[in-house]
């Protein structure tokens, strides 16, 4: 797969809420949050180029910011540590800071407000709830139960830990209200119900055909599983593989046979059973 170029985009949302930070005179507030929330996706990114995949595009939000791009077919070693990356990077900063203090007590005025966003996105981002990093990382661990059982598993324990946010705000409001818990809250049970599906891959031919495609030939191992071959899948261009055995032409699956067998197989499926009998 090829790596793109990395690129920022900005939400319109995320301009009016730092408006409205400005107005209220919490600016400095928001602006530390989305440098700590861009560094928490950049380690994502970063980590996924390690292993050769790309996520290329942040996209600074009203609650902070995210990371897109095209990770498919990577390993769940690999994928987990990618996830783990962002709140290591978080950590890591707040370490850093708390550190600080130690060497230099008269800096904790101007930075303890970075640390403590720091640390909150480490731990926050820990929790196994979707669409969070934790989330993602216990439906990768469930797996082997089956994709049915781990995404029931993942939701429920994604309301659960909704719910006991929800109720944090409610406790809040005989006080002084916490809105942030409660859109938090809302965020954690939208994930529960709608963020546990692994999507597959399709896409049409019909109008890049019409004005032509480059056909990409990937010489691959007939033992791979289906998932291997992912990572090269392409609008651009037309995808055959040409399959291996022992150092040995075995045959060639087209773009619509892989895309076939990835409908019916799971993604652990060897290539070289995917060839076509006759």
């Amino acid at each position: 797969m090829e790596l793109k170029r990395f690129r920022f985009r900005i939400h319109p949302l995320f301009l009016f809420v730092g408006v409205l930070s400005a107005l209220f005179g919490q600016f400095l507030l928001f602006l530390t949050a989305t440098v700590a929330a861009v560094m928490h996706e950049c380690s994502h990114a970063f980590a996924a180029r390690r292993y050769g995949f790309s996520l290329d595009t942040v996209v600074l939000m009203p609650y902070g910011a995210v990371v897109s791009g095209d990770i498919s077919g990577i390993g769940k070693k690999q994928e987990v540590g990618v996830l783990l990356a962002g709140p290591i990077a978080n950590g890591l900063c707040a370490l850093f800071f708390i550190s600080l203090w130690w060497l230099f007590p008269e800096t904790y005025a101007y930075t303890d407000v970075a640390a403590w966003i720091s640390l909150s996105l480490f731990f926050v981002n820990l929790l196994p709830a979707y669409p969070l990093d934790g989330g993602r990382i216990l439906k990768l661990l469930l797996l082997p139960l089956g994709e049915k059982k781990a995404r029931i598993i993942c939701r429920i324990v994604t309301f659960t830990v909704a719910a006991g946010v929800l109720g944090y705000f409610v406790y809040t409001c005989f006080s002084t209200p916490q809105f942030t818990a409660l859109a938090f809250a809302v965020m954690l049970a939208a994930g529960a119900f709608g963020g546990g599906r692994y999507a597959r891959i399709s896409f049409s031919r019909e109008k890049s055909f019409r004005r032509g495609v480059e056909e990409r030939r990937v010489v691959i191992a007939s033992d791979c599983p289906l998932k291997a071959a992912l990572r090269y899948l392409s609008e651009e261009k037309y995808l055959v593989l040409v399959l291996y055995e022992n150092g040995e032409f075995l045959g060639e699956l087209t773009e619509e046979e892989y895309l076939a067998a990835l409908e019916r197989e799971n993604y652990s499926y060897p290539l070289g059973k995917c060839l076509p009998t006759f």
